[in-house]
């Protein structure tokens, strides 16, 4: 059951991909809810960004340089013919951004290995992201060619008849195309397990994985083995995926729920997964992330502590 709810869940956010916004706002409604978006973000204490890009919607508002933002421009396309193509259509939009962009996988199930050839050697896409093993159907659609992830595929109008799996896991299948000179964020990773980590490249890309709780807990109701992630040593980092399978952006509800649902996780190492380690992430660490000469990483008060908890009355008042 949870699988399905993930595979419609997918189903129903690429169809809607496009659709109109409604908003009471006299300007253009989707730069009027990219304004507001960011606002939130700024009201909850966030200063970077890594953002993953559909189109170049957001380029104005992110060139008013309230956040820092690292621009992941997402491309997509399992169709082994159409890789080029598809290759084509997403670093338009990325020569479209300046700064700090990267031109990135969706997830193993929605980049053919030629898509994924064309992404990791792309000159200086170094810093990379994607969607990592979000439900166990995943690792079957890999291991085996089927499984439920056939009918999301039925959904969109692919025909995937010519794939017959790799009989590996999906993690496993796809990264042995990025190397060490790359990072890369893995996010979800609700169906990640020891079997895993265990079979990570030699020479592979540096990784952190990405918790989004809130998102997990919407889209199919089960969340990462994060004691696993932690015995073995992983570096971690928190997001909150989108306002498409989330009511906030707002990383501090996020550590509220993992303490929540796993209470053996003290405050202070959650702080250092959405701080510090965001930064070493977004490789943004030389001026975000702790404090120290020259940095700026700005200072968010936390109210409403149970002691040394945030699961109980936390909330972020106000940013100094």
């Amino acid at each position: 059951m949870v699988a399905m709810r993930v595979v419609d869940f997918l189903g129903a956010v690429i169809r809607r991909r496009g659709s109109p916004i409604k908003t009471s706002d006299q300007r253009d409604p989707v730069l009027a809810a990219i304004a507001a978006a960011e606002q939130e973000m700024l009201d909850d204490g966030i200063v970077a960004v890594g953002d993953i890009c559909n189109t170049a919607d957001t380029l104005e508002q992110k060139l008013a340089g309230r956040l820092c933002y690292h621009n992941f421009i997402e491309t997509i396309g399992f169709v082994e013919q159409a890789a080029a193509a598809r290759f084509e259509q997403s670093r338009a939009v990325y020569d479209r951004f300046g700064g700090r962009r990267s031109l990135v996988p969706h997830a193993p199930y929605s980049v053919s290995a030629g898509l994924f050839r064309l992404i990791a050697g792309l000159t200086g896409n170094r810093l990379l992201t994607m969607h990592n093993q979000e439900t166990e159907e995943e690792n079957a659609f890999f291991l085996s060619g089927e499984g439920d992830f056939l009918r999301l595929y039925a959904m969109l109008g692919v025909d995937v008849s010519f794939f017959r799996g790799t009989g590996k896991r999906s993690l496993e299948s796809c990264l042995s195309y990025f190397n060490k000179q790359q990072t890369m964020i893995l996010v979800h990773n609700v169906a990640t397990g020891k079997e895993d980590l265990s079979t990570l490249p030699v020479g592979g890309p540096e990784l952190y994985f990405c918790l989004c709780p809130n998102a997990n807990l919407y889209i199919g109701d089960r969340l990462p083995d994060v004691e696993l992630f932690v015995r073995q040593g992983c570096r971690m980092v928190v997001g909150t995926d989108s306002l498409a399978s989330n009511r906030r952006l707002s990383v501090l509800e996020e550590l509220k729920t993992l303490q929540r649902v796993f209470p053996w996780l003290d405050t202070a190492r959650l702080l250092g997964w959405a701080t510090l380690n965001g930064a070493r992430a977004l490789q943004m660490e030389e001026g975000l992330g702790s404090f120290s000469t020259g940095k700026k990483p700005g200072l968010v008060l936390l109210t409403g502590l149970d002691g040394d908890r945030l699961a109980v009355g936390t909330t972020a008042s106000r940013i100094i």
